[in-house]
């Protein structure tokens, strides 16, 4: 390509291609101006004036596209890299045509990019065909948005319908919430108001009118979901986008408060309609949060009484419930403070039955508890508590106002088949037993070596750190040696020697002589 001083560019040629690398030299220039269209699309949502260099980028790789199915038209080329070169470039083309809205160019493009992929997929191993089927659903999505576009009005049915499918690819689903995003801002142009407990508020802001659009498809898809995964997904989505829309308006309200406190003759004490708009949206955003906790609770009930296989593994149990309940009655806890809806007597009285009928699932899975350590006088009470709550909402209820809401007869049967059998339980329980709470559910820390006399079936003692003996052992006393102190010797009173010491001045051969035969001791 030149030296260090000038570049020299060299076209490559169909008789250069002794080695396929030469073929990646150009398919790097085309994913390298495509890769940077894309970096450029993601910028342009804030800064508009991208857009255009994302067209001259993708306008450079549809050119190194084409020139890269020119060199595959040669005879050194097989039959499978030839269809995949004019694969890719019909994918480029219809992305160039996507961008630019030319919608018939863009499906004609995407159509022919599909049909060569399926074609391939037919033809090879089913580890190379899923690579190919891969890229049919990718380019799915953008061909149904065109066909949309061109005038048929069945295919945002299929563009959620996709949505539903696509779990595991991330990709994908992103790709289908922004296509179906951009469908919805375009139905938004019509819609221009919306009525909540009998008040109609007119919607100005864009973001609020293409979230309430898609709200009834949102929840008529989590309600088709075919699996607890997509459920929580979806969810998730619906909660974010509804936090997004929530914190626009929030945003319009600070700018409203201070033209409201500029102008002297404004009504202070008339809930205005965006505040109105602003205690709609939260309830929505509440109410999906309790329809989603309420579904988790109901998917988790089941499990509760299923037997645990790993002994190890923590299992469901009934506090995991009752956290969930805590969720559901915060957020119906927030409704009655909504602005606007103080002095509805029928949204409070909807919201105290609701309260009420969660607090005694709560209550229920509560007892439950107690009865798993072996508190029956806590949990008869606690029984007696759910019979009361139930009670109060059958002589409160009427009409459909139960509909949406776990059954509360069906609670009642429950409760009176536990206490049978909470009643029963007790009068088999012995007071040896009584003393002893449930060995199998309160954690001893004592090894196995202090508790020979007692019966417990302790899982851990089969697993890798079975609690056999304590380890280090404590210290234990040991006798010391003794140390001996003579104090008798102060009080001793010994013989006098006098007779035994020798006198001096006293000597010469007799006594020598009697100190050698010992005469004189």
């Amino acid at each position: 390509m030149g030296n260090r001083y000038k570049f020299t560019g060299k076209k490559i040629t169909v008789d250069m291609l002794t080695d396929n690398r030469y073929l990646l030299l150009v398919l790097m220039d085309a994913e390298r101006a495509w890769s940077y269209a894309m970096q450029l699309k993601q910028e342009a949502n804030t800064e508009p004036r991208k857009r255009f260099h994302l067209l001259s980028r993708l306008r450079k790789a549809v050119k190194h596209g084409e020139e890269l199915e020119r060199l595959c038209e040669s005879q050194r080329v097989d039959a499978k890299t030839k269809l995949e070169a004019q694969a890719y470039t019909s994918y480029l083309t219809g992305m160039l045509q996507f961008e630019m809205q030319e919608w018939k160019s863009a499906m004609e493009a995407f159509n022919k990019c599909k049909t060569i992929y399926e074609k391939l997929a037919s033809a090879f191993t089913e580890e190379q065909a899923s690579l190919y089927r891969q890229r049919v659903e990718e380019i799915s999505p953008n061909i149904r948005y065109c066909a949309y576009n061109i005038g048929d009005q069945n295919a945002i049915n299929d563009l959620k319908q996709m949505r539903l499918s696509a779990v595991g690819s991330v990709g994908i689903a992103e790709k289908l919430e922004m296509l179906i995003a951009q469908t919805r801002a375009k139905q938004a142009a019509t819609m221009s108001e919306v009525e909540w407990r009998g008040r109609t508020i007119p919607v100005k802001i864009d973001k609020v009118r293409i979230f309430l659009l898609g709200l009834n498809d949102n929840e008529a898809a989590i309600a088709e979901a075919a699996n607890e995964e997509t459920k929580e997904r979806l969810y998730e989505s619906l909660l974010s986008e509804c936090r997004d829309t929530i914190q626009t308006v929030r945003e319009e309200l600070k700018a409203e408060s201070k033209l409201r406190e500029r102008a002297s003759d404004s009504d202070t004490g008339k809930v205005s309609n965006l505040q109105y708009l602003h205690s709609y949206l939260t309830y929505i955003k509440l109410g999906t949060v309790v329809k989603r906790y309420e579904s988790m609770a109901r998917v988790l009930q089941p499990k509760l009484q299923e037997p645990q296989q790993d002994e190890n593994k923590r299992g469901p149990r009934p506090q995991d419930l009752i956290r969930l309940y805590d969720i559901i009655l915060q957020s119906l806890a927030e409704l009655p403070q909504l602005l606007g809806v103080e002095d509805d007597q029928n949204f409070q009285k909807e919201v105290s039955l609701k309260i009420l009928v969660y607090k005694a699932c709560r209550c229920f899975f509560i007892a439950q508890s107690y009865v798993m350590v072996k508190k029956w006088s806590e949990a008869l009470v606690l029984y007696e508590r759910v019979l009361k709550y139930a009670q109060e909402v059958q002589a409160s209820a009427s009409g459909n106002t139960l509909k949406d809401l776990p059954d509360v007869q069906e609670l009642i049967s429950k409760v009176n088949a536990e206490k049978y059998s909470l009643q029963a339980a007790a009068i088999l329980d012995t007071d040896d037993a009584a003393e002893v709470p449930l060995l199998t559910q309160v954690k001893d820390t004592k090894p196995l070596c202090d508790r020979l006399d007692v019966f417990r079936l302790d899982p851990t003692l089969l697993g890798k750190q079975p609690n056999l003996v304590p380890f280090p052992p404590d210290f234990q006393p040991v006798p010391c040696k003794p140390l001996f102190f003579d104090l008798a010797l102060n009080h001793v009173t010994f013989p006098p020697l006098d007779d035994k010491v020798e006198q001096k001045g006293k000597g010469g051969v007799t006594g020598f002589i009697k100190g050698f035969f010992g005469f004189g001791s």
